[in-house]
């Protein structure tokens, strides 16, 4: 049951961090979601080091370091699948 959740948060912070990312992400929704799934491990290790990984209640700073991973990884991926798209497009159309 932990990697159906660990699949659906990392759906629901790619999704959120497509949304907030300006301009038009390329990339396929499966490659958001395992970015998000990325974003929700690296968020989650630097809110252990910040010392906010437990708290009482909902751990808002936890999220929000989610989500700022999650931002930082779907626009660095998002980057590299354009690139690599793009250059496979110039190929075929010289070949």
């Amino acid at each position: 049951m932990g990697w159906l959740w660990a699949v659906i948060v990392g759906f629901v912070l790619g999704v959120i961090a497509k949304a907030v990312i300006p301009g038009k992400q390329h990339s396929p929704l499966w490659l958001t979601t395992i970015c998000g799934m990325l974003g929700a491990i690296v968020g989650n290790a630097v809110a252990r080091a910040v010392g906010v990984a437990a708290t009482r209640g909902i751990d808002w700073s936890r999220h929000i370091f989610q989500l700022v991973a999650a931002i930082i990884i779907v626009a660095a991926v998002d980057a590299l699948y354009m690139a690599t798209l793009g250059k496979r497009r110039q190929q075929r159309a010289g070949a």
